[in-house]
C-alpha cells in the first residue's frame, strides 16, 4: 500500500539543523502494529500518521509514534505534522487556524508566527506542575553531573512525557552539562545576557523520546514558557535556542497572547518527499497470533514481537531450578504457578507472562 510520505526538518528555516519528523499522510486502515513497526524502522525520535478527525471540529487526526511506543502529544511532530498535510494540499475549516486531533485532544495550530512565516502551536494544559521533591531534585543533579547547588530553580512542567524543568544560572552552564544515566524525562534552560538575539538556551533529555539528547524539543519549550513567563523569569515573546551542543542551530518562539495562552512556533521545511510504501493490513490464523505475540511482548516492555512457548512451573520446583531461572524484579509476584516463556527467534532469554 502506497502512502504519500514527508520528513520535515522542525524550529529552523535551514534543511537539516533542526529536528525531523517523518509523517506519513492518509494513514487510514493501517493497524497499531503497521505504525509501530515504520516507526521503530524510521528510527527518528518520532513518527507521526495522519487519518481522517473523529473529533469534531478537528480538521484532522494525528497519532504519534517513538521507535519504542505511542505519545500522547509532542511538540516538534505537531508542527511537522501540520506543515506536510498543508503542502500535500490540506485545508483547515478555520483559514489560518489548523485543528489537529491527537490523543491529548484538540491542539490549534497558526500558519503565522509574530508576523513571520512559519507555524505555532497552542502549549496544552500542564497535567503536572509545582515544586519538585527534594529526592527528586537531587536526583536529577546526579543525572546530569552538576552539583544540587548549581541548580537555581526547579519544577514540575509535565505536559505529555513527564519533565522536570531545571533552570541553571547561564546559557553557558546549560552548554557545559555532561550528563551520565538519564532515567527521566529532564529539560533544562539557563539565560543569555541582556540584548543577546537569543533568551534562553535549552537542553532535553529524555529515555522516553530518544536514548540521546534530543535537538530541539516542542513540549519542553511549551512547559518551559508556561513555568518562566508565570514565573516572571522571562518575557514574552522570546526566542530559545536549542541543539547548540549537537550541531543544530535550532530556534524556537515563544510568545503569550492577551488571553494567557502560551504559543511555540518556528521554522519547518520539507527535507524529503515521495511516497512510502507499507504493508496491507494482514489477516488470517498467523497475523492473528502476531498480534496477541506483539501485545504480550509490549506488556513486557519489548521493542520486538516475541513467539513464546508457555511452560507450567510450580513453586515447589526445587531450589536449583529456581535459581536456573532468575526472576527479574519488575516481573515478580505471588500465587503458587508461575508462567515462563521460552523465546524463540532473536530474542533468546526467559520471559515470563502474568
Amino acid at each position: 500500500m502506497t502512502h504519500q510520505f514527508r520528513q520535515v526538518d522542525v524550529f529552523t528555516d535551514t534543511p537539516y539543523f533542526g529536528n525531523p519528523v517523518a509523517v506519513v499522510l492518509g494513514a487510514d486502515g493501517l493497524s497499531d502494529e503497521q505504525m509501530q513497526l515504520f516507526a521503530r524502522w524510521t528510527n527518528l525520535s518520532e513518527t507521526t500518521f495522519v487519518l481522517a478527525p473523529r473529533a469534531s471540529g478537528a480538521d484532522y487526526l494525528v497519532r504519534i509514534f517513538t521507535p519504542t511506543g505511542e505519545l500522547p502529544f509532542a511538540g516538534h511532530p505537531t508542527l511537522g505534522t501540520c506543515h506536510a498535510w498543508l503542502e500535500a494540499g490540506g485545508r483547515p475549516a478555520r483559514p489560518g487556524v489548523i485543528v489537529q486531533e491527537c490523543q491529548a485532544g484538540l491542539i490549534l495550530v497558526r500558519q503565522t508566527l509574530q508576523g513571520e512565516a512559519g507555524l505555532a502551536f497552542a502549549a496544552p494544559p500542564l497535567l503536572r506542575s509545582g515544586p519538585v521533591e527534594e529526592p527528586v531534585a537531587e536526583q536529577v543533579a546526579r543525572a546530569l553531573n552538576i552539583k544540587r547547588d548549581d541548580i537555581v530553580d526547579i519544577a514540575w512542567a509535565d505536559n505529555g512525557p513527564g519533565w522536570v524543568a531545571v533552570l541553571l544560572a547561564s546559557a553557558e552552564a546549560v552548554l557545559a552539562v555532561r550528563p551520565g544515566a538519564v532515567d527521566m524525562d529532564i529539560g533544562i534552560a539557563g539565560p543569555y545576557p541582556d540584548g543577546a538575539p537569543e533568551a534562553l538556551e535549552v537542553r532535553a533529555f529524555s529515555p522516553q523520546v530518544t536514548s540521546v539528547e534530543d535537538p530541539v524539543t516542542g513540549s519542553l519549550n511549551a512547559s518551559l514558557g508556561q513555568w518562566l513567563l508565570a514565573a516572571g523569569r522571562v518575557t514574552s515573546p522570546y526566542v530559545a535556542s536549542q541543539g547548540t551542543v549537537m550541531g543544530r542551530r535550532g530556534r524556537v518562539h515563544v510568545s503569550r497572547d492577551g488571553d494567557g495562552q502560551v504559543w511555540v512556533g518556528g521554522g519547518t521545511v520539507t527535507c524529503v518527499s515521495g511516497t512510502v510504501e507499507l504493508l496491507g493490513p494482514a489477516s488470517g490464523p498467523q497475523a492473528a497470533q502476531d498480534r496477541i505475540t506483539h501485545r504480550r511482548s509490549a506488556r513486557l516492555g519489548l521493542s520486538e514481537p516475541v513467539v513464546c512457548v508457555v511452560l507450567r512451573i510450580r513453586r515447589r520446583s526445587s531450589s536449583a531450578a529456581r535459581e536456573r531461572f532468575q526472576w527479574p524484579d519488575r516481573i515478580r509476584g505471588g500465587g503458587g504457578v508461575r508462567n515462563f516463556c521460552g523465546v524463540a527467534g532473536p530474542v533468546r532469554r526467559l520471559l515470563v507472562l502474568l
